[in-house]
């Protein structure tokens, strides 16, 4: 009888074994869902595609050092399709149906304000990467979810006003995109030209379906635009340089961060340098040890990623890569994922040393934009490579 115990142990390990597995997987905790709803199709996807990488490094760093919380983060995305309506059913999907924490928002000011109310009603955090609209953040709500970590329209208008004077500007037209953003800037930047007493040469509106913009221009040279203000994603901003070359007009172009977005120097021809636009951060040469640990990082994960060219737009890998480790310190802060707890974690961070700034107290009950005009830097196109100005200059 006793020969058959060894042969019972044998049946019984594996059972064992088993149990234990199962007992420990039933044990760990699931994952801490973050969404991300962006452009990850159409003439923007290739932003889509930066704001997914910043947040990607940034998870895979909080998770290599023990995650929050004991719990590893995931990141669920979703493709709004530049679609404001298409946006708000993705963002209600990834709180309602996959429970995220926060949800990190894309690309288009239009899309980020059907979000809003969603976000404030469901007190769910929503963390702006990218889109620039003041009224994302600055939203009216008594009880104020919505966060960002980019740039901000009124800021930037003040800023490109500024860099238009410096260089000699005394009568700017707009050229602006038909939507809530270009509505957005044309307030920006009408005061930051009244603040000054400058007059404007007009203002004239853009379409993303426009194939030829020369009507508008032609409008603008002859009121004496002497400089153009510019607001628009690659599509409509390509388009304006091509008129601007049919017309045979060399007049300076100053523009929000909408070139950035995509394929701007391959649609937008040779030309493409002449426009100045503004960008948070920009992978070059001689980075910080946190720009050169990120950029090798990015290589290691992303083969095709061979020249600093091919990490443009470089503005939403940092903007999403410091907002995510914001936001696990915010969660971490909070002790919990109840979406009010994390809400008031993103006022308890104290300073985080991030990839774009130092962050210190980034975020309080009253200012919910942790970037301002310090933080903005003038770009241009060399060559599909997005090259700050004050290296050229």
């Amino acid at each position: 009888m006793a020969a058959r115990f060894p042969t019972l142990q044998r049946l019984l390990l594996p059972l064992a074994a088993a149990v234990s597995f199962s007992l420990t997987a039933h044990a760990a905790e699931p994952p801490i869902k973050v969404g991300l709803v962006a452009a990850l199709s159409g003439q923007s996807a290739k932003s889509g595609e930066a704001l997914t990488r910043g947040l990607t490094m940034a998870i895979n760093e909080v998770n290599a050092n023990g995650g929050v919380l004991g719990r590893q983060l995931e990141l669920v995305r979703r493709d709004d399709e530049s679609n404001p309506s298409k946006g708000m059913l993705a963002a209600r999907e990834l709180v309602q149906r996959e429970k995220v924490t926060v949800l990190f928002g894309g690309l288009d000011t239009p899309v980020s304000l059907a979000i809003v109310p969603l976000a404030n009603q469901m007190k769910v955090p929503f963390m702006g990467i990218w889109a620039a609209g003041t009224k994302i953040t600055e939203n009216g709500a008594a009880d104020n979810y919505v966060f960002r970590v980019s740039a901000v329209d009124e800021l930037v208008d003040e800023a490109l006003v500024k860099y238009g004077v410096d260089k000699g500007m005394k009568k700017p037209g707009m050229i602006l995109i038909n939507n809530p953003w270009g509505e957005s800037n044309e307030a920006g930047f009408k005061r930051a030209l009244e603040k000054r007493g400058m007059a404007n040469a007009g203002v004239e509106r853009i379409q993303d379906s426009d194939l030829d913009v020369v009507p508008q221009l032609t409008r603008l040279k002859n009121a004496g635009a002497d400089t153009l203000l510019m607001v628009g994603n690659v599509g409509p901003s390509a388009q304006v340089v091509k008129s601007l070359d049919r017309m045979g007009w060399d007049v300076p172009v100053v523009s929000h961060w909408g070139p950035a977005g995509g394929r701007f120097g391959e649609l937008a021809g040779p030309n493409a340098s002449r426009v100045h636009f503004i960008q948070t951060y920009v992978f070059t040469e001689h980075n910080s040890a946190k720009g050169d640990a990120l950029l090798a990082a990015l290589k290691a994960a992303y083969p095709q990623i061979k020249t600093l060219a091919d990490v443009t737009p470089a503005v939403g890998i940092a903007n999403a890569y410091d907002a995510l480790h914001l936001a696990a310190l915010a969660i971490e802060k909070a002790g919990s994922t109840d979406g009010k707890a994390v809400r008031d974690g993103f006022y308890a961070i104290g300073d985080y040393d991030g990839l774009i700034k130092h962050y210190q107290q980034p975020f309080t009950a009253s200012k919910h934009d942790a970037l301002g005009p310090e933080d903005y830097l003038f770009t241009h196109f060399v060559n599909d490579q997005i090259v700050p100005l004050a290296a050229k200059e």
